[in-house]
């Protein structure tokens, strides 16, 4: 039994709040596959249609999970010195401690387009992420160059989520120290264009 079923009664301060940490204690455990608001009530001790009131439907709070997702990533970065090395890193790290959250908010999940406030959180994250490489590369094309910063430390994150790097592409370094090196080496060439 989790701590959310022991602990919280019935009548709830924040229910959305309770439903989505009821929601992430079931995709941490078992993915997106084990998420439905029936799941999610009983998890936070609320009746079957408690959910209904701040989520007309589980896409709806996929689509906040993920919101949630980009706004604790983002706010991580702004936690970050260092520069654009500084954000990679933080973005490898963060799939690799959440690597549910992270399949849901990059993955076929909710649609942004359908999900504003997802759909900014998103947006502002990838914002974040330009600036940091206009900093770093001024005379780049920003456009280009966010994408292949991007794309790199995405497909980083991915093939170490996903196991496949072997020992001999690794080199034995740990994958904080794969990830330092990667991304320290994209910078560094992508201000030295």
């Amino acid at each position: 039994m989790s701590t959310l079923e022991e602990s919280r009664p019935y009548h709830h301060g924040d229910l959305r709040a309770t439903l989505l940490a009821a929601a992430a204690e079931l995709l941490a455990a078992g993915g997106v596959a084990a998420i439905s608001l029936r799941e999610v009530a009983r998890r936070a001790g609320v009746s079957h249609n408690a959910p209904y009131r701040h989520f007309p439907d589980r896409d709806s709070l996929l689509a906040a999970l993920a919101e949630e997702g980009f706004v604790e990533l983002a706010r991580r970065m702004d936690g970050e010195a260092g520069g654009l090395a500084a954000l990679g890193q933080c973005y490898v790290r963060f799939a690799q401690e959440q690597p549910g959250r992270f399949a849901l908010m990059f993955g076929a999940g909710p649609d942004k387009a359908r999900h504003p406030e997802l759909q900014q959180a998103a947006t502002a994250l990838y914002q974040r992420l330009a600036l940091a490489v206009r900093e770093t590369a001024p005379g780049r094309d920003p456009q280009v160059a966010t994408l292949a910063a991007w794309s790199l430390v995405h497909g980083l994150a991915q093939l170490l989520l996903d196991r496949q790097l072997s020992e001999g592409v690794q080199g034995g370094l740990s994958a904080a120290e794969l990830s330092e090196r990667v991304t320290r080496m994209f910078a560094d060439g992508l201000q030295a264009g």
